[in-house]
């Protein structure tokens, strides 16, 4: 083995401070120099940061619509924003400035339009016609508060209910008031005393649109009269109201109440209700009112030609169902079903087979919006089964605890993960298709695959296919299977390292070329698994133990034993390891009963059924170390190649070889320096080893232990952060903070200044900004790789930077990224029928540059961002050749080496919100975006970059929003994306019949304009609302124009779709010179603002 020679580390380290310290002269000279050997192409035009589609399930729901015949749904959020969900791939997302919660959503069905109603009292008008739908109009209300809004089928005028109980008229066209108001004390007159509280319902009679019923909080309903205006009706009740739903005939209708029950009405009988109902009171004996229930706070109605009405309401449960979770009722005839949910209802819709209120409904599903899910359930069937959900909604099914994302992936990998995720399905969904269908898919113009996997605080890894802008769920692997669950409270684990959650993933480290997948969850444990189509059952779990501890030298000992100190590497002689045990470790407290030698977890030790996917091929666990518990692991790495998996923490690093299942190394981090520690700090010798058995001997001579089960202790050394050191040499950095492990690459590098050809090695880096390499001599592949140990030397600093290190990768000499070696994937539960010569060939590194060959007198490159500075180092020579200061006032949070556009770049995202990009080598920079303040630990624990100038984040606990840096992205973003509206004819309206039309016993029509427009009502108070334009765009003012309008519009619908999209702006003008002259002159201007803009101007 190659001695370590404190000299050269020495050099490396005078090098690098003199290129730092060297005149700008000199540095520009050598940058010119090596800029001409590396052609750079990135320039900054080649980027552009922009978002692109956020999937996931709405964060804190609290609005839904649906469009039947466009079959479109919408859901608001109590923090403005807007999800819309067509057929399974197409999705939108938008966001209302002010960020007010959403309380209602009303589609203009058929039109392409959509109206939101905000808490902060605004009205806004979207064009859905266009791929990223905009504000049209909007409309704040300055004096009343909104509580409900409705807009009849086919209708431009929109009623809108306030707290004040009023009810004011807009003009869905030109967005104005309508002189016309129905105010509350009209409406009630002499009925009550008091006032009738907050308007809760308006709807109109389905057979006569001039009669309107209004619902006040209070219980009061009227039915109202436009033409007339006065109330036909009054409906008193003394319960508060909640909702009120029509039967189609219009001769009755349903209340549902606070106290647990449903009134249904005959019009015409005002003075008591036709029919009371408790769906879910206990009748009493003696005719006495059943006992009150929870509130029912919504009621539908709807019939079927063929058979009894649907009554589905959702709450109205017993208060003794202490517990029970929230529940949707679907009363059928005699028959009543209570549908348990796993969350509370926010809204439920019933989907029906036709868009007029005045023909037979015909439900086929209801559509469930839930706090944290939605839900559709399939009325056509026996046992209302729900249909299998297709968009991916389910991200926080656990919530997200970390997140990695791979573009240009191998393109076997996506069916592979596929074909194993098949068999988890669950069966027993609805047969049907899913009825939410609208809208049609963009072009795909990215060929690439694309992977996110997320990690979860209940263990669990899902891999989604994320290719084209969708995102589709591929695989889940349940990491928390492997041990042992407590059966009751009192028998609680050893997981005192957090209160909750023990299995939660921290890190991912995979490598998708081997298909390896190693993770580092909460509990400072490590499991690496191996991809297999084959089901198996592992008998006994292989899992190690490791003492992973810190310590700085105390001066006195305080055990009286001597021990042979540990000789420190970095001084001449190989680095130290222990034998691992070869039997589990039995010992849970030291003498002076601490709690040791113990890990946080329990493994399994019954066999486990694997199946097909991931299957474990070795547990890591830390265990407690005298009464402290072990830290939890900062940074992880696996590399197929060379078998190894390393991991670190404050306290310091192990390596582990898993196909021998020994651990190798297993140093503090002050032990990585040797007696080239900055600090000073001295490891402190080994007291009285508290392991039952376990000596001291040389790495060399550590022969590998075959067992399943085996410990690795080293010195035993207590947390410098609960004990007080009294040595002097901690005197130079703050006793609380630790150097922790905070980066780690495995790669075929130079790591000495004379190196003649590059070896395996690991990098590691810390968080005072230091890079240190271990060299790794491997034996020969075959047989010889299982049964000859691995050798592991430390080889000291390489160099320093400001902050903690972050990303470290390496390039050829043509400027090329020098991936880490990997071995193909193949299937390991079959016997290889191949020649054991080819196993050692697959042990090379793979590079993705021209020139895969290391010649002896071509050079590297090493690539090291940390929180503060990026360095290229020029290797065998470690010169520092290029550096950039990234941020002085602030902190990387991510950095990570891409490729883009054939060539590769630094992309960083700080804690102040910026984006930056730096070409390399010479760390020019590109691009510099202020994007996203850090404004919670989410973003920084999720935010990631990878190939091909994508990134994403976690923006809420529910949702990943997936973000561009590339300006080819963003140009053919708009081609990408789904079209939400596509043209459909509107059905036919239901037949009247020659009876019903010759005694006049149909539907009563309307004339609306008549009766609101400004000529009959006159104009609103101008101090009741402001009208506020939107910024709709050209294609807003070709949707208002096409099809936001009355009747003449509807009728050049048909020219409109027929691929007349902006060039033909001309007739679309004329088509509004028909509209309100309001309305024509606003379009117009819009029109000329922007006929020579571009899309991406708006």
């Amino acid at each position: 083995m190659r001695k370590f020679n404190i000299r050269k580390v020495l050099d490396g380290l005078t090098a690098v401070s003199a290129a730092a310290s060297a005149s700008s002269a000199a540095q520009q000279q050598q940058a010119g120099n090596r800029e001409t050997e590396i052609q750079e192409t990135l320039q900054s035009e080649h980027f552009q940061l922009c978002k692109t589609v956020r999937h996931g399930f709405p964060y804190q729901p609290s609005a839904l619509a649906f469009d039947p015949v466009q079959k479109i749904l919408a859901i608001g959020t109590q923090t403005g924003a807007l999800r819309l969900f067509g057929r399974p791939g197409v999705e939108c997302y938008c966001q209302h400035d002010s960020g007010a919660a959403v309380i209602q959503l009303q589609f203009l069905i058929n039109e392409g339009a959509l109206v939101s109603a905000l808490a902060d009292d605004t009205l806004h008008l979207w064009n859905l016609r266009q791929k990223r739908p905009a504000i049209l109009h909007s409309l704040k209300f300055n004096r009343e508060r909104i509580t409900f809004c409705h807009l009849p089928f086919q209708s431009k005028w929109l009623y809108v209910g306030t707290e004040r109980g009023n009810i004011h008229i807009v003009n869905v066209e030109s967005f104005t008031l309508s002189g016309y108001v129905i105010m509350w004390n009209k409406a009630i007159e002499l009925s009550s005393k008091s006032h009738p509280g907050p308007i809760v319902h308006i709807s109109d009679n389905p057979m006569d649109e001039g009669k309107l019923l209004i619902g006040f909080e209070s219980g009061t309903v009227v039915l109202w009269d436009l033409k007339s205006k006065k109330a036909d009706y009054r409906y008193t009740h003394d319960e508060a109201i909640h909702s009120v739903a029509w039967h189609h005939e219009g001769k009755q209708f349903i209340c549902s109440h606070s106290d647990g029950t449903l009134t249904i009405w005959n019009v015409k009988s005002p003075t008591k209700p036709f029919q009371t109902i408790t769906p879910h009171g206990k009748q009493l004996k003696d005719g006495k009112k059943p006992e009150p229930c929870k509130p029912i706070l919504k009621v539908e109605y709807k019939t079927t030609r063929a058979g009894e009405p649907f009554i589905i309401l959702s709450g109205g449960l017993s208060y003794d169902t202490v517990g029970r979770r929230p529940c949707l009722t679907v009363m059928h005839g005699k028959s009543t079903a209570v549908l348990e949910m796993d969350y509370s209802i926010v809204d439920f819709l019933t989907l029906c087979e036709t868009p007029y209120p005045n023909d037979f409904q015909e439900p086929y599903a209801v559509v469930v919006l839930l706090e944290k899910d939605l839900v559709l359930i399939d009325l056509a069937q026996n046992g209302y089964p729900i249909f299998e959900n297709p968009y991916p909604l389910t991200i926080h099914e656990s919530p997200v605890t970390c997140c990695e994302y791979f573009a240009d992936c191998p393109v076997d990998l996506i069916p592979a993960l596929y074909s194993v995720g098949a068999r988890q399905k669950r069966q027993g969904y609805s047969k049907k298709e899913w009825p939410i269908s609208g809208g049609n898919w963009g072009m795909i113009t990215q060929s690439y695959p694309e992977i996110i996997i997320t990690g979860h605080a209940d263990g669990s890894i899902k891999f989604w296919d994320a290719s084209a802008i969708t995102l589709q769920v591929l695989y889940k692997l349940k990491t928390a299977k492997v041990f042992e669950k407590s059966r009751n409270k009192d028998d609680k684990p050893n997981t005192d390292i957090v209160d909750e959650d023990p299995y939660a993933i921290q890190i991912i480290s995979w490598c998708p070329e081997s298909r390896m997948l190693c993770i580092a969850g909460v509990s400072a444990h490590v499991i690496i698994y191996r991809f297999s189509k084959q089901e198996v059952t592992t008998e006994i779990i292989p899992m190690l133990e490791v003492r992973l501890l810190y310590e700085i030298n105390d001066m006195e000992s305080p055990d009286g034993e001597q021990v042979p100190p540990l000789p420190t590497p970095g001084t001449g002689s190989n680095p130290q390891s222990i034998v691992p045990q070869s039997h589990p470790s039995t010992s849970s407290s030291s003498s002076d009963g601490l709690r040791d030698n113990v890990p946080c977890l329990k493994v399994k030790n019954s066999p486990l059924k694997q199946s097909p996917g991931y299957q474990i091929e070795l547990v890591i666990q830390l265990v407690w170390v005298s009464g402290e518990p072990p830290q939890q692991i900062t940074s992880l790495a696996v590399n197929s190649a060379y078998g190894l998996v390393v991991f670190g923490n404050c306290n310091g690093i192990a390596m582990v070889d898993y196909l021998q299942k020994a651990v190798l190394l297993n140093l503090g981090t002050i032990e990585l320096y040797g007696s080239n520690d900055p600090y000073r700090r001295e490891p402190r010798s080994p007291r009285k080893s508290r392991q039952p058995s376990g000596g001291l001997c040389d790495i060399n001579e550590g022969a590998a232990v075959p067992e399943d089960r085996c410990k690795s202790p080293t010195s035993d050394v207590k947390d410098n952060s609960f004990s007080r050191s009294r040595s002097s040499s901690v005197t130079s950095i703050d006793k609380e903070s630790r150097e922790a492990i905070s980066a780690l690459h495995f790669c075929e590098t130079f790591t000495r200044k004379n190196d003649t050809s590059p070896s395996p090695c690991l990098w590691i880096g810390t968080t005072l900004g230091t890079v240190l390499v271990i060299v790794l001599n491997l034996p020969p592949g075959g047989e010889q790789r299982l049964l000859q140990p691995v050798i592991v030397s430390p080889s000291g600093t390489i160099l320093r930077l400001k902050g903690a290190i972050l990303r470290m990768a390496f390039l050829d000499t043509t400027g090329s990224l020098v991936p880490p070696a990997h071995e193909p994937w193949r299937e390991h539960n079959v016997p290889e029928d191949k020649d054991e010569k080819d196993k050692s060939k697959k042990r090379r590194p793979v590079s993705v540059s021209p020139s895969s060959s290391q010649e002896i007198s071509e050079n590297q490159y090493a690539v090291i961002c940390s929180e503060k500075q990026a360095k290229v180092i020029s290797l065998p020579s470690q010169n520092c050749i290029y550096k950039q200061n990234i941020t002085e006032t602030s902190f990387v949070l991510r950095g990570d080496i891409v490729s883009l556009s054939n060539s590769i770049c630094l992309a960083c995202f700080c804690a102040n919100g910026h984006i930056m990009t730096f070409s390399l080598p010479s760390l020019r920079p590109l691009l510099d975006v202020y994007y996203l303040p850090l404004t919670n630990m989410r973003i920084a624990r999720t935010f990631c970059f990878t190939n091909n100038g994508q990134a994403l984040y976690l923006v809420s606990p529910t949702e990943i929003q997936r973000l561009t840096y590339s300006q080819e992205t963003c140009e053919n973003l708009q081609e990408m994306l789904g079209e939400l509206f596509t043209p459909v004819e509107t059905p036919e309206a239901p037949n009247r019949g020659f009876f019903k039309g010759l005694f006049g016993g149909g539907a009563q029509s309307l004339d609306r304009e008549e009766l609101f427009g400004e000529s009959a009502a006159g104009k609103a108070s101008r101090s009741l609302a402001q009208h506020i334009p939107g910024p709709g765009g050209i294609e807003g003012v070709k949707g208002a124009a096409s099809g936001v309008v009355g009747e003449l519009a509807r009728a050049r619908l048909a020219l409109d779709e027929r691929g007349q999209k902006l060039g033909e702006l001309e007739e679309k003008t004329a088509a509004m010179l028909y509209s309100a002259d309001s309305f024509s002159k606003h379009a117009h201007e819009m029109m000329l603002k922007y006929k020579d803009k571009k899309w991406y101007q708006f």
